[in-house]
């Protein structure tokens, strides 16, 4: 089979196809012909390895291999076909098709995973290339979301909406019956728009932190705002989200975990079955759709994380 590997840290170049032997499944495993992955933020954090790249630096670079990866395989999403399965397996059937997670990396034509690992169904009314999007996105803005305790009728500013978590983000907090502002650059402001948020800020000509609204939950997906700068736009009792955190707000989150009454949370979400469960009915309910902006086959998966790399996506970039 086809993957793509990379064996020492730096630009979208380390990537290289190489042909490896297709994996064996065990009695409890499925075997999954990948049509379609994405390559999110972290995937070219993780290529690039570098103290400006990885949050938590060293700790981070540490964990992925200090000299070189760790892993060979980047990607952590999928959805493909099963095109085999193990004796044992009784949750799925050949021919059926899944999305989810992997952590042997998904930049390949086929894989195995566990039954009971973090996949399941797609969503009927979704292509291959749309259902990939959802592992990372969605869950992402599902965990980190709920992480702020999200109620409806709440107001909730989503900073950096016309990203992959960023774009599920808008629509889950809609979902959740809350009036959601999206913050993003101008020339994606329309689509964050349509997404359904309540209101959109265009960061290149206004500073939110500068106007009187007041939120419940101020969710950063980027990692580009500070505690210190959005504070003053907190309701009392109000959570800062980061899906992206560094030192200082690890601080922050331990100084407000004890003392204020304004919280700051993050963590890393879990790929879990139960919450594509979830997203899989909202989306069959057409209450959630994929934001895809450029798909690329395997073979030219170094275009795309140089896409990627100039961090102007919006939404998901596939790789087909």
């Amino acid at each position: 089979m086809k993957a793509m590997i990379y064996t020492r840290y730096g630009s979208p170049d380390v990537l290289r196809l190489k042909e490896l032997d297709k994996p064996a499944i065990e009695d409890n495993e499925v075997l999954i012909k990948v049509h379609a992955r994405t390559v999110s933020s972290g995937d070219a954090r993780m290529r690039q390895g570098s103290r400006k790249s990885l949050p938590m630096w060293p700790i981070s670079k540490i964990a992925i291999g200090f000299t070189k990866p760790k892993k060979n395989i980047l990607g952590m999403d999928l959805a493909g076909e099963i095109v085999s399965i193990g004796s044992k397996v009784t949750r799925f059937n050949i021919g059926d098709q899944v999305y989810g997670f992997s952590g042997k990396g998904t930049y390949v034509e086929y894989i195995s995973i566990a039954e009971d690992g973090a996949i399941g169904i797609m969503p009927s009314n979704m292509s291959y290339e749309e259902a990939a999007a959802v592992p990372f996105g969605a869950v992402s803005a599902l965990y980190f979301l709920r992480k702020g305790n999200i109620k409806s009728g709440q107001k909730v500013l989503i900073y950096g909406a016309s990203g992959s978590v960023g774009t599920f983000a808008v629509q889950l907090g809609k979902v959740f019956g809350a009036e959601v502002t999206g913050v993003c650059s101008t020339g994606n402001v329309e689509m964050v728009r349509s997404l359904g948020a309540d209101k959109v800020i265009d960061y290149t000509t206004e500073d939110f932190t500068h106007q009187s609204d007041k939120y419940d939950i101020i969710f950063d997906t980027v990692g580009k705002t500070k505690f210190s700068h959005c504070n003053r736009s907190l309701k009392q009792n109000g959570f800062y989200v980061l899906a992206v955190i560094h030192y200082p707000q690890i601080f922050q989150m331990i100084r407000t975990s004890i003392v204020g009454d304004k919280k700051v949370v993050s963590g890393i979400a879990p790929g879990n079955t139960e919450d594509l469960v979830f997203l899989k009915k909202l989306i069959e309910e057409e209450k959630l759709v994929s934001v895809i902006d450029r798909c690329y086959p395997l073979e030219q998966i170094t275009e795309a994380h140089e896409y990627v790399d100039k961090g102007r996506k919006k939404g998901n970039v596939v790789i087909t």
